[in-house]
C-alpha cells in the first residue's frame, strides 16, 4: 500500500459543534478512519470565534489523529506561531504527501498554498454547496473556490448532486467523488422507546414525532411546525421534539406543553432522541443548499430503525427513489400533515445500507492512493 501522511486542514466549528471539544462529525470521523486503515494523520484547524490554542491527540478504535487547534488571527504572517510558519513546522516533522482541505473555501483556498509549499497533492473535501453560504455574496469568492477545486488532484463531495454540480460548472480536470455522511460504528442502533423518554424526560404514553439537527427555517422546519399546528387539531396525544442549535429564525412554542425544545445535546445523546419518536422527520428545503447537502439525520434514524418522513429534495430524492411512500415535498405543510398521519398508522422503515464511517473513509483511502499516484 502507498505511505499515505495526511495533513487535514478545517474550520473548528461546524454544524453547532467543536471539532475538538466534542469530538464529533465528518472532519473528525473521516481522519479517524482514515488512520485505522493504514494512513498517518495530523490536522490542523481553525477557530473563527475564539477557542483555546491547543494539541491534541484524538484516539478511537484504533484509530489516531494529533489535532493542533489555531486561532483565525493567526494567518497573518507574523511571528512564529503563525499559521504559515505552523504549516512550515509541520513539513519538517510530519512530511505529508497529501492535503486534504476541508469545509470551506477558505480551506480549500488554504490547502491549495499548504499543499504548493509542502510539494503535496490536494484533495478538496465538499461538504455542502459552498456557493450557497452567506460568505459567497462577497465577490470573488466563488473564483476562489474553483480556482482551488482546479488545483486538486481529486475532489470528495458529500452528495452525488453536488458531485456532479461540480463535474457540469466548475471546469475541474480532477477526479470527482463522492463520499457522503455516515454514522459512528455501534452509536445509533435500536433502542427502547420507553427508556430513552425517561433518560430525556418525555411523556411514556404520547405519540412523539420530531427531528434532531439544526432548527432553522433554511432547513425547511417551517413544515413541520405547521404540520404539527394541523395534527394537532385531531391528535390531542401529539407531542413534537426539537432536538438541536436553534437560530431564532422559527417561531417555535415556547408555552406549549406538546412542544418539547431539548436544544443543542453532547453528540452521545443524540440517538436517545431518535430512539425516543415514534416517526423521525427528515426536512430539508428546496434551497442552493438543500439541493446539494445530505442530511445525516437519515442514516442516523435508519440505523435505529425508527420509521422516516423525508423531505423529497437533493439527494435524498435519489436515495429513497424506491421508498417514494416516505416522500414529501419540502414546502407543503399539509401534505407533510396528511403523510405523517398515514406513516403513524402505517410506519415505514427503508430497507436501505447505513454506511459507517470506517466504510467511508476506506472509500476516502482510495481515492487518496489514486491522487498520488497521478
Amino acid at each position: 500500500m502507498l505511505n499515505v501522511r495526511v495533513l487535514v486542514l478545517s474550520k473548528r466549528k461546524y454544524m453547532g459543534r467543536d471539532l475538538i471539544a466534542d469530538r464529533y462529525g465528518r472532519f473528525r470521523e473521516l481522519p479517524l478512519a482514515l488512520s485505522r486503515h493504514g494512513a498517518i494523520v495530523h490536522g490542523l484547524c481553525l477557530g473563527y470565534r475564539g477557542g483555546d490554542e491547543v494539541s491534541v491527540l484524538d484516539e478511537s478504535h484504533g484509530g489516531r489523529v494529533d489535532w493542533d487547534a489555531s486561532k483565525l488571527s493567526r494567518l497573518l504572517p507574523l511571528g512564529s506561531g503563525s499559521y504559515r510558519r505552523r504549516i512550515d513546522g509541520i513539513a519538517e516533522t510530519f512530511r505529508p504527501n497529501l492535503v486534504w482541505a476541508c469545509s470551506d473555501t477558505l480551506h480549500a483556498t488554504l490547502g491549495a498554498w499548504a499543499a504548493r509549499r509542502l510539494g503535496a497533492r490536494l484533495v478538496v473535501d465538499l461538504y455542502d454547496n459552498f456557493e450557497s453560504y452567506p460568505l459567497h455574496r462577497m465577490p470573488g469568492m466563488n473564483a476562489l473556490l474553483r480556482r482551488a477545486l482546479r488545483r486538486a488532484r481529486a475532489v470528495t463531495c458529500v452528495s452525488e448532486p453536488l458531485a456532479e454540480k461540480v463535474r457540469d460548472e466548475y471546469a475541474v480536470t480532477a477526479a470527482v467523488e463522492t463520499i457522503g455522511n455516515a454514522v459512528p460504528d455501534g452509536l445509533f442502533i435500536p433502542q427502547d422507546k420507553s427508556a430513552c423518554r425517561r433518560r430525556l424526560g418525555l411523556p411514556d404514553d404520547a405519540c412523539i414525532i420530531g427531528t434532531a439537527g439544526a432548527i432553522s427555517a433554511t432547513r425547511g422546519l417551517g413544515a413541520l411546525l405547521d404540520a404539527f399546528r394541523v395534527l394537532r387539531q385531531s391528535r390531542s396525544d401529539l407531542h413534537l421534539v426539537l432536538a438541536g442549535p436553534d437560530d431564532g429564525s422559527l417561531p417555535v412554542p415556547v408555552d406549549d406543553a406538546h412542544v418539547h425544545r431539548l436544544g443543542s445535546l453532547p453528540p452521545a445523546d443524540v440517538p436517545y432522541v431518535v430512539g425516543a419518536m415514534d416517526l423521525s422527520v427528515v426536512c430539508n428545503a428546496d434551497s442552493a443548499f438543500g439541493r446539494y447537502c445530505f442530511p445525516q439525520k437519515l442514516y442516523e434514524s435508519l440505523a435505529c430503525r425508527v420509521p422516516v418522513v423525508v423531505a423529497d429534495v437533493g439527494a435524498m430524492s435519489r436515495l429513497l427513489s424506491e421508498h417514494r411512500e416516505v416522500l414529501f415535498s419540502p414546502e407543503d405543510a399539509e401534505g407533510l400533515a396528511r403523510l405523517v398521519e398515514q406513516r403513524l398508522r402505517d410506519p415505514v422503515v427503508p430497507d436501505l445500507p447505513v454506511p459507517t464511517w470506517d466504510t467511508e473513509g476506506a472509500r476516502l483511502l482510495a481515492v487518496m492512493q489514486r491522487a498520488l499516484k497521478v
